[in-house]
């Protein structure tokens, strides 16, 4: 089965940009070519961008507290297990710390680096980066792998916060999952929402059918669509095929 997940609510989307980001960069700091480190440097860069709105803690910070007052009310349930909740909400409270103690704006300590901006603006000129263009930079990419990784890390350490909370809440998302199976006539289904709205949508299926979903949802009603995944220049069209697949509604 292959499965995609699909974010209705901007916090969610912002949510999976932020994991895909930092698991990328997970990646390539793992790596010692100065290839991959550069590519490291590139994530870097995308999560100033990605994560710079001014209220990205604030809203991470409500939605830890928020979900800690949801699992702590679970406590005398007999159906939960207790060393599984106490694990959680130990890791929310510790996130919540962590991100209290990030002072300032989202990366302000990548911005104050003259020599980081001076990459990032170079980064986005096609071949900007050559040796010629920023011979510093070429320097610092003859170093030895560690020295190089040290230097990333803690130029990522501030963000690292983000990471975890965005980490936390989308595993609780992510178990929040109720998981039904419909079929897609011709390649088409709609099932109507009855005013329900969720923060996350996941669809999976057979990838043997050579089909990609398309999907719209609000409030009222989830639609579904799978046309035919073609390459090069023709246009995709709707499955003229039976689809069957998996539907999981995500809600906090």
């Amino acid at each position: 089965m292959i499965s995609f997940e699909f974010p209705v609510t901007e916090r969610t989307r912002t949510l999976l940009r932020l994991e895909q980001l930092y698991d990328r960069l997970a990646y390539f700091l793992g790596k010692d070519h100065p290839l991959d480190h550069h590519a490291g440097l590139l994530v870097l860069f995308e999560l100033l961008e990605t994560a710079s709105r001014a209220d990205l803690k604030a809203d991470l910070l409500q939605e830890l507290e928020r979900q800690k007052q949801v699992l702590e009310a679970l406590r005398e349930n007999p159906n939960v297990a207790e060393e599984t909740l106490e694990k959680v909400l130990d890791e929310i409270e510790l996130s919540s710390s962590q991100l209290l103690g990030v002072t300032g704006k989202f990366g302000q300590h990548l911005r104050e680096n003259e020599w980081l901006m001076a990459i990032k603006q170079r980064a986005g000129i096609p071949g900007g980066t050559c040796q010629f263009d920023l011979p510093s930079y070429h320097l610092w990419q003859q170093k030895p792998a560690e020295e190089r990784r040290r230097d990333m890390r803690r130029w990522a350490a501030p963000l690292m916060p983000t990471a975890e909370a965005a980490r936390i809440l989308l595993h609780l998302l992510r178990d929040s999952g109720k998981t039904h199976h419909y079929v897609a006539r011709n390649g088409a289904f709609q099932q109507m929402s009855g005013g329900k709205v969720v923060q996350m949508i996941r669809i999976a299926y057979d990838p043997s059918l050579n089909v990609l979903p398309e999907l719209s949802a609000n409030k009222y009603a989830i639609n579904v669509r799978f046309v035919s995944a073609v390459t090069g220049e023709s246009r995709p069209r709707q499955a003229e095929c039976d689809v069957e697949f998996t539907l999981t509604n995500c809600k906090f």
